[in-house]
This record gives structure tokens, sequence and C-alpha cells, in this order.
């Protein structure tokens, strides 16, 4: 006997786990928080899952509610007999935690994915990973998921005339090959050194961008500090247009004055992140019907392989 399907969310991603019932054709499950008067919480789910498929739908990205809320949600499922458990984190957090770059600092992508994995997912799905390799973190199924088929038809629709795909680093050069090759057109790097995290030290352009339509590909925006000042640099030096394409809108600190200050035209986003506000240059695009298609074929034990454009 097949089990049942339910889908429940976390707080954080309540509006996009909407998006994603409603293309699924379901209604999401009912889930109960009590909460202390010293912060704690607890998640209680309000119907039976006992033997039943389930989706938990959370980003993890900080404050680290987000990743105890679905912490504490995995294991109620687990504890309540769910036979199985699928984590749909759409941003997986603190994965720039994924190597030792120094001494004495901890690998903390590799510790969420061991905390998720114990608190009782029998399955991940998440899409655009800070670095792939973090797919090996997890001793679980991990279905990694690629927002370029969200982002690529919407790019195609602009008609870019000279288009230029650019990474606005050396550790984002694989993306923009990808989406270059897909697109067929040229690419630029930018190469980036800092002084701490979220600090530019200094910035310069590997590649010729006069004449051309450029966009930026990204897998994050946070500060958004390296995709405006790329993009001015790009301006500078003859760009006509440039246009940035990030996967998750962290939009931190003062991204937005950032955003509006730039020479940038557009920024397209998912909104695998809640949007803390709308901006005229913020483009977001849904990836819920992307997440339901996918959780419809990993219940069905079908390929999902089609969902990818590259």
């Amino acid at each position: 006997m097949e089990p049942s399907v339910k889908i429940f969310s976390c707080s954080q991603s309540l509006d996009l786990s909407k998006k994603i019932s409603k293309h699924y054709d379901i209604e999401i499950g009912k889930v109960n928080f009590s909460h202390y008067s010293d912060g704690e919480f607890q998640p209680s789910f309000e119907e039976s899952i006992r033997g039943a498929r389930i989706f938990i739908i959370g980003s993890t990205n900080p404050s680290s509610e987000n990743l105890m809320e679905m912490l504490l949600m995995l294991d109620a499922a687990k504890r309540a007999s769910a036979r199985h458990i699928t984590a749909v984190i759409p941003y997986f957090g603190w994965a720039r935690q994924d190597r030792k770059d120094k001494p004495r600092v901890p690998i903390g992508a590799k510790l969420i994915a061991k905390l998720i994995e114990t608190a009782g997912a029998t399955r991940i799905i998440t899409m655009d990973l800070h670095a792939d390799q973090i797919q090996g973190f997890f001793e679980k199924p991990v279905d990694h998921l690629y927002a370029s088929s969200i982002f690529l038809p919407y790019l195609l629709s602009l008609k870019l005339n000279n288009l230029t795909i650019a990474s606005p680093d050396m550790g984002g050069s694989k993306r923009a090959y990808a989406y270059s090759k897909f697109l067929k057109s040229d690419v630029v790097i930018c190469y980036k050194q800092r002084k701490k995290a979220n600090v530019i030290s200094h910035m310069e352009l590997i590649g010729e961008v006069k004449g051309k339509n450029v966009v930026l590909v990204d897998d994050m925006v946070d500060t958004a500090g390296t995709l405006t000042m790329a993009a001015d640099l790009m301006i500078d030096r003859g760009a006509k247009s440039v246009r940035a394409i990030c996967t998750h809108a962290i939009l931190s600190g003062d991204a937005f004055n950032k955003i509006e200050k730039s020479k940038l035209e557009e920024l397209i986003v998912s909104d695998s992140i809640t949007s803390k506000r709308d901006h005229p240059k913020v483009k977001i695009l849904s990836c819920s019907k992307l997440f339901a298609e996918v959780m419809k074929s990993v219940h069905s034990n079908k390929s999902i392989h089609s969902k990818f454009l590259m």
C-alpha cells in the first residue's frame, strides 16, 4: 500500500510552502508551535502522520531558530512513526562553512548535515548549494536542484543581444560557464580579495565587457557588496547593462541601499528565502513549481533528470 503524502511548513518558509502545496494540489498539514517565555518553542503535528510520506519545508538561513524549527519538526516526525521524512530545504544555510580555510574553525555545513540526518530526515531536497561537494556531507539521498530551470527562461525572454555571463568571483566560474554553454555566450570573471567576511579590499575583471549586456550569476546575495562593486566596475569598463541572477536573496545589512545606489539594472532572485521587502530593482521568480514537481517525482519514484536545464 502506497503511503499517503503530507506537506508541512516551518514558519520561515510558509509563503513558499503554500505555493508548493498549491502546485502539488494538497493542503498544508497543521502544525502548532508552543512558545515559552525564554524563547524556547515546541512544534506539534496536529494530525496523524503514522506511516505517511511527509515533506517538511523550511530554509535554514540564520537566525538559528529556522534551523531549530526544522530539526525539532524532523524529530517529532520520526517519533510519530512517519515512514518517509524528506527535509525540503530551499536554501541550505550555514553552507559557506564548507571547509577549513584557516586553523581552528568548524566545518559548519558538515555539522548541519549531520544534525539534519540525526534529527530524522531520510531524504533531502535542496537547491543551488553554495558548493556542490556539500552533498557528500550527507549519508542520506540528496536531490540537488538547480534554479537555472526557472532563471534561464526569464533570461531568454529578455532577448538581450551581445550577452555575456559573468562570475562575481573565481569560485563561481563553474556556474557561469554552465550558463554560458546553454546560452552560447562569452564569460568574464571577477577576481576579488577580501579583508574579512563581507568586506572586499580589491576587485579586478578578467575578460572584455565593452558593449556587452552582462549577467552576473551567483548562488546567493548577502550584503550585495560583491555584486554592486562588480556591476559598477563593468559599467565603468563599457558594459551596456549589468543584471544579476542570485538564487538565494539573503539581503542583509544595507544590501538594499547598495543595490539602489549601484549601476545594477536588475537583481533576479528566487523565493527560497522570504523577502524582507519589495524593491523596484529586485525581480522574484518562484521556485515553488520546481519543488512541487520534484516532490511528486520522489513520491512516485520517478527520475527528476528532466527538471534540469543544465
